[in-house]
């Protein structure tokens, strides 16, 4: 079952010199429960245009990391997962255009966050996270912690706005629900307007009404995923990340793409990002893919 995936192959990013099994390992069990193939990849900034013997000296060390980390993380996802089929490309360029390159071919995009503030993930020349996050084409997965496997029932959480984005969220949350055998948590964040010509209570209601919309039918396919809705009063990004505290992942659309930088990934998925404490699933617009 793939569902909204097809079959194309999850695609994860490897930094050779980071610790990169917490992610890894999300990305070996994912393969595994949808039965996909899984793409190892690490990439190597291409080698600066001088003669100096020390900056060819370094991309080579760099090209042989890289294929050492490829085959060690192979062997690592052999271990664990011994059925899924694994391949390994160290490619050429900037790691966060690499990624969000393979994004037009992939089915998602695994990658691991070091939990840098906000100022360090903009300054920082390797970051991924956001730059990845803006500009993909499929899902992208940051697993900055591990999923709470622990938490009994377990359960998924999914953010819900309306947005197209927001129903591909919804969709692709259903089928991971279902893959898992867990709950299913489906919460829209009201924050009251200063200034309305209508009601809270009318305004409450149209958002319980939008919740229950975006999410009608789902339940028919999917039977066997139990269902909640909540909408809750307050800040988005603090309200979704407390309802996931104990989630085994956190899923939320993302509207449009950014540039480079990835500074118009949106202010909720962007906070979401840093707050929340299990995996971050951003799912674009269908369109978008």
């Amino acid at each position: 079952m793939t569902g909204t995936m097809d079959r194309r192959d999850i695609v994860i990013g490897i930094d050779p010199v980071k610790n990169w099994h917490l992610a890894l390992a999300w990305a070996a069990d994912e393969a595994g429960r949808r039965q996909l193939g899984l793409r190892l990849v690490v990439a190597v900034p291409p080698p600066h245009h001088t003669q100096h013997v020390d900056n060819s000296s370094r991309h080579t060390t760099q090209l042989d990391a890289g294929t050492e980390t490829l085959r060690t993380a192979a062997a690592w996802v052999y271990a664990r997962q011994p059925g899924v089929h694994t391949t390994s490309s160290l490619l050429e360029g900037t790691a966060a255009g690499v990624l969000a390159g393979l994004s037009c071919e992939a089915g998602m995009v695994v990658l691991g966050s070091r939990r840098l503030s906000r100022t360090e993930e903009f300054l920082s020349a390797g970051s991924l996270v956001i730059p990845v996050t803006a500009r993909a084409h499929c899902p992208v997965v940051v697993v900055g912690d591990a999923e709470h496997v622990t938490q009994k029932p377990s359960y998924l959480v999914v953010g819900v706005d309306g947005s197209k984005a927001s129903r591909a969220a919804v969709a692709l949350a259903f089928e991971e629900a279902d893959l898992r055998r867990c709950a299913l948590r489906a919460i829209a964040v009201w924050q009251p307007p200063v200034f309305s010509l209508h009601t809270g209570d009318t305004l409450l209601h149209a958002e319980r009404r939008l919740l229950s919309e975006t999410t009608a039918g789902w339940s028919q396919k999917y039977p066997d995923v139990h269902l909640t809705h909540e909408v809750l009063i307050g800040s988005p990004v603090e309200l979704l990340a407390d309802a996931a505290e104990h989630a085994l992942a956190l899923l939320v659309g993302r509207r449009g793409r950014g540039g480079y930088t990835g500074m118009r990934v949106g202010s909720v998925v962007h906070g979401l990002l840093h707050r929340a404490h299990c995996p971050v699933i951003t799912v674009p617009d269908a369109e978008l893919r």
